[in-house]
């Protein structure tokens, strides 16, 4: 028989009285998600709810589609209004800035793999292409990120000049361009490689290299200095 509501669950199946017995990590995702959203709707309980959230982000691997779906999307599960979408997304922003930041003073951008590993999850379900500037401080640590164009990358839809007036506004002494596939594959085109290689030109110029353009796939990553190409 199908319980709708928590009430209708044994004492010991209800997820607040899981987590005192077994602490959280004893809890499924959508047991999780019911104690935050602590409340559905008459005749649907939060875990309920906490299920249909979790279909609505099972194109993105589960939990991660917290941070990829907007408020409005939220709000399509019934049971989830406006106070609960925006629970949902700051729920998945601070599990990504958790993330970020665990990644972040373990790597320290020095590697291509950390670099990429710190904008996976966030970039790689992106539907358009996204080209950002990472600026960097004298110990590689991140100072600033930001979204340089949306659509193609190539030179008409970015302008150096812009790129290098932020790296100086930044006080940045290195750069690193992202930016990702849609299609999944990280391949680099020939444009990708113009651009960078026109914005590493004038990094040189202006003492601010150009350390790596990284191509973000379907959770895998191409790195243009481990091609050669910078």
């Amino acid at each position: 028989m199908t319980r709708n509501t928590i009430r209708e669950l044994p004492v010991s199946e209800r997820p607040y009285e899981k987590c005192r017995a077994f602490g959280p990590d004893g809890l499924t995702d959508a047991e999780l998600l019911a104690v935050i959203l602590r409340t559905g709707t008459r005749g649907q309980g939060a875990l309920e709810t906490a299920r249909q959230v979790l279909e609505l982000c099972a194109p993105y691997g589960g939990l991660p589609g917290l941070y990829h779906l907007t408020c409005g999307e939220f709000r399509k599960v019934s049971g989830i209004g406006s106070v609960k979408s925006i629970q949902l997304s700051c729920i998945g922003e601070f599990a990504k800035r958790i993330s970020r930041s665990r990644i972040a003073r373990e790597e320290a951008f020095q590697t291509p793999k950390g670099v990429a590993s710190y904008f996976m999850e966030e970039m790689r379900h992106k539907e358009k292409e996204e080209l950002r500037a990472a600026f960097l401080d004298t110990k590689g640590h991140l100072l600033k990120e930001t979204v340089l164009s949306v659509g193609t990358v190539n030179e008409a839809h970015i302008s150096p000049r812009e790129i290098f007036l932020d790296a100086l506004r930044y006080q940045a002494v290195g750069m690193i361009l992202l930016h990702n596939h849609p299609s999944g594959d990280p391949e680099p085109s020939e444009e990708d490689i113009l651009v960078t290689k026109r914005v590493a030109e004038v990094g040189d110029l202006l003492g601010i290299p150009l350390l790596d353009h990284i191509v973000i796939g379907d959770n895998c990553y191409i790195s243009l200095k481990e091609r050669g190409t910078l």
